[in-house]
């Protein structure tokens, strides 16, 4: 795979979901959607519901969004496609659309933008900045593998407190880079250490959209997930992340790949004013209400509450007023938006998806023989489907993974602990391979990384071993 000429950018901050396509390719995806909703019309007059006819939609979703079509696009696509096979009334899909606004998808994504903004919070009180600087003063810069594993830490840490990589990341780099650049880091190795680090924060999150999902999915709490979702990801990419980032250095050293001398200025070195006070606020209200969830085992809308409390006291520890409070709140809920919208949307075609009733055909007619099948197997196919072949945001995969096979996987006995696997693999398993994602893009761009290549031979590094970790994890859970 050849080098990129230059850096790759993150996505627009206007829509989290926008995709570039070619004429061609738009043209293609338009027919796919034509076809799909004459399809869907026709479908509406020859059958009732329960009908099979109720999995076009999710096949049309999957195909299109697959396709390259603006992820957003697609879900309204399905959910009309939806309406037209059960005949709905205008009034009675308006009522499934205000119904849907209640739904724990929706709520999700709700919980997604709160965390947004208690990250731009954080980013304007220094609270970001002064967990990087803090834990890199701590690991020193003593050698190349103490910076990589402050710089893993620094990265993971920050990343579970905001619940997101891209964010995290942007905030992190400007103050990793310079240390990197001294210790003569390439950019490719840099770029390793900011994603397995980020990654690693990322599976541990508490408020992370996708892992919520997987809690709700599984119906597990936080200490749960982290025992046997999250944590071992995150224990094995701290403990392989060192020696996969050294492996890039050193493959990369002889590829002119390090940064220019004067390239980074020492402007970001002072930390803003009350910093300290906002970190230490914030870190007591974030392991306070941790402790809180794992104690009471407190469900999906915990974080309604649990977020704002913590930007609220971050916040008051920085010295922002009620009004900044608000205004920052709010600029960085509204960067997403789009992940609001489809998490809607796509409540709206889960209650269409229910009212077509396609698996009670399925559990009717073949509910017995499954049943009898391996849970094994069964998670596998399940994993591998959300990994290759379900698109979207990583919560929306979750959602829509445990609405298709969930009730499957029960009738087989598959336990909790066994779904949070399955759920964290087909989840997050793409963002490291087999193929470039947002994440790899995101990450590489803010360390001013332009070669592909190396990025995706850091990402499968990890997504092989990890893929043995679970499968035997998986193999006695299901036995």
């Amino acid at each position: 795979m050849s080098q990129q000429k230059s850096p790759p950018s993150a996505p627009a901050d206007e829509n989290a979901y926008s995709v570039a396509v070619s004429r061609t390719r738009g043209y293609i995806i338009g027919a796919i959607a034509v076809v799909g909703i004459v399809a869907s019309l026709i479908a509406g007059f020859a059958t009732d519901a329960p009908t099979l006819w109720g999995l076009l939609p999710i096949v049309l979703y999957a195909v299109l969004a697959l396709a390259g079509m603006d992820i957003v696009i697609a879900t309204v696509i399905a959910l009309l496609s939806g309406f037209l096979i059960l005949q709905t009334p205008p009034e009675e899909a308006g009522t499934i659309l205000g119904d849907s606004l209640g739904e724990t998808i929706t709520i999700i994504g709700v919980i997604i933008m709160l965390g947004a903004g208690v990250g731009e919070i954080l980013k304007q009180t220094g609270v970001a900045t002064a967990i990087v600087r803090g834990i890199m003063r701590m690991v020193g810069e003593r050698s190349q593998p103490a910076v990589i594993v402050g710089v893993m830490l620094a990265s993971g840490v920050l990343v579970a407190s905001l619940g997101t990589l891209a964010g995290a990341i942007a905030i992190s780099a400007p103050i990793i880079l310079p240390i990197a650049a001294r210790m003569g880091f390439t950019k490719s190795a840099t770029a390793s250490m900011l994603f397995l680090g980020g990654c690693a924060g990322l599976a541990m999150a508490p408020f992370a959209g996708s892992n919520v999902a997987i809690m709700e999915a599984a119906e597990v709490g936080y200490l749960e997930y982290v025992i046997f979702g999250g944590g071992p990801l995150a224990l094995l990419s701290l403990i392989i992340g060192p020696f996969i980032v050294q492996w890039r250095q050193n493959r990369t050293q002889q590829q002119d790949d390090y940064y220019a001398e004067n390239e980074f200025t020492d402007e970001d070195d002072v930390d803003p004013p009350h910093s300290r006070a906002a970190t230490i606020a914030f870190t007591i209200a974030l392991v306070a209400t941790v402790a809180y969830a794992i104690w009471t085992a407190a469900g999906t809308s915990f974080p309604l509450l649990a977020l704002p409390v913590i930007g609220i006291v971050a916040a008051l520890g920085g010295r922002l007023s009620a009004a900044e409070t608000i205004t920052f709140m709010y600029r960085g809920a509204a960067k997403l938006i789009s992940i609001f919208i489809l998490f809607w949307l796509l409540a709206g075609l889960f209650i269409m998806i229910d009212l077509l009733a396609p698996f009670d055909v399925i559990l009717e007619n073949y509910g017995a023989s499954l049943a009898e099948g391996s849970p094994f197997v069964f998670t596998i196919l399940v994993a591998l489907l959300g990994w290759v072949g379900v698109p979207g945001a990583t919560a929306a995969q979750v959602i829509l993974l445990d609405e298709v096979f969930g009730p499957l996987g029960a009738s087989m006995g598959v336990t909790a602990a066994s779904w949070v696997i399955v759920m964290l693999f087909a989840s997050k398993a793409d963002t490291y391979g087999p193929f470039p994602n947002a994440n790899m893009i995101g990450v590489m761009g803010l360390a001013r990384s332009s070669n592909l290549r190396n990025m995706l031979m850091t990402g499968w590094a990890l997504l092989v071993p990890a893929t043995i970790m679970y499968l035997i994890i998986l193999f006695f859970q299901t036995r």
